[in-house]
């Protein structure tokens, strides 16, 4: 395996940033337009908005408007940083996951977004297109870590963590996960607002699971066994911190986030779904299932097969440095 020039090297850790920046730009836009009901500012015309290229000046329609031409220049980032990538690190196992999925999940976002201009969809539907963003995010910021990591910080994922720690970790973030989509299911279902009060629900503390209250209900109960989760990933790597400072930095950075994204929760019920407020609890889950798609990559060895050139002319398996002793399990 031949090193990637330096010159590749920083445009590729270029345009990763650039995307990566972008993916959450696009993902908040598309939060926005969900947020002010703006679905329909551009009538049911895809790719043209009211069959035009450029529409006409309404609020919800420059709202919509704005988020497919933000969107445009993100997908154009995301198909030069692809071939930017396998240009240069085609062999590594993780490119050839990370790019395939980057991809598929730009058209994916673009063909759902499409179908729910065209087409009426029902909450459930609706709510499954903010997992899609979360996934089309995950992978372009894994890109980018992995970019920014090759041939040094990577070299941490070789000191082993226990099997549990990693099975923990996997199950997290699905669990986190699911708990985005029912989150996502209650804005759509239009109950954000069935418990108009927070942290009881109606004034109760056990208002019950039936109609769109238990659905805001279930949420929250959700959303707390969530924060326990990801506290218990903070309690084990802070007694793995030694060896994988990585992994105790990324478990402290989701626990601080899961405690803002329920701050922010509470903030959009007392403000009633203030745009700002709303915003920021779709911008701080997206930053929590970040810090945790970076858990999941981080404990994961460096392929075996991985290879780089010595100076001398020879090679190594970046999988085998000596360093990288394993944890005691």
């Amino acid at each position: 395996m031949t090193t990637p020039s330096a010159r590749l090297t920083r445009a590729a850790r270029w345009l990763a940033a650039a995307a990566t920046i972008g993916m959450f730009v696009v993902l908040l836009m598309g939060a926005t337009v969900t947020n002010t009901g703006s679905q329909a500012g551009c009538g049911k015309s895809w790719p043209l908005c009211n069959g035009k290229f450029v529409p006409s000046l309404a609020v919800s329609t420059m709202i919509e408007f704005s988020h497919r031409f933000v969107t445009s220049i993100e997908s154009v980032l995301i198909i030069a940083l692809a071939v930017v990538a396998l240009a240069g690190w085609r062999q590594r196992t993780e490119i050839k996951v990370f790019v395939p999925l980057m991809v598929f999940t730009l058209f994916l976002q673009a063909g759902l977004g499409a179908w729910a201009v065209m087409r009426p969809q029902n909450a459930a539907a609706l709510a499954s297109h903010f997992g899609v963003s979360l996934t089309a995010f995950a992978s372009v910021l894994l890109t980018a870590a992995f970019l920014y990591e090759y041939g040094g910080y990577e070299k941490l994922r070789n000191r082993a963590v226990p099997s549990a720690f990693k099975a923990y970790v996997f199950g997290v973030i699905i669990y986190i996960y699911a708990l985005v989509y029912l989150g996502a299911y209650v804005r759509h279902s239009n109950a954000s607002m069935a418990c108009v009060d927070w942290p009881l629900c109606n004034g109760k503390v056990f208002p019950g699971f039936s109609g769109p209250v238990g659905v805001a209900f279930s949420h929250r109960l959700a959303a707390l066994v969530g924060g326990l989760l990801i506290a218990g990933l903070v309690y084990w790597t802070a007694r793995l911190r030694e060896s994988r400072p990585d992994l105790f930095r990324a478990s402290v950075a989701a626990l601080i986030l899961v405690v803002l994204q329920s701050f922010s929760g509470a903030i959009v019920v007392w403000t009633r779904l203030d745009i700002f407020s709303t915003l920021s609890h779709a911008g701080i889950v997206t930053l929590l299932f970040g810090s945790l798609s970076y858990m999941c990559y981080h404990v994961l060895p460096v392929p075996r097969t991985a290879e780089r050139p010595l100076a001398a002319g020879g090679t190594t398996r970046v999988g085998s440095v000596p360093f990288c002793s394993p944890v005691d399990q």
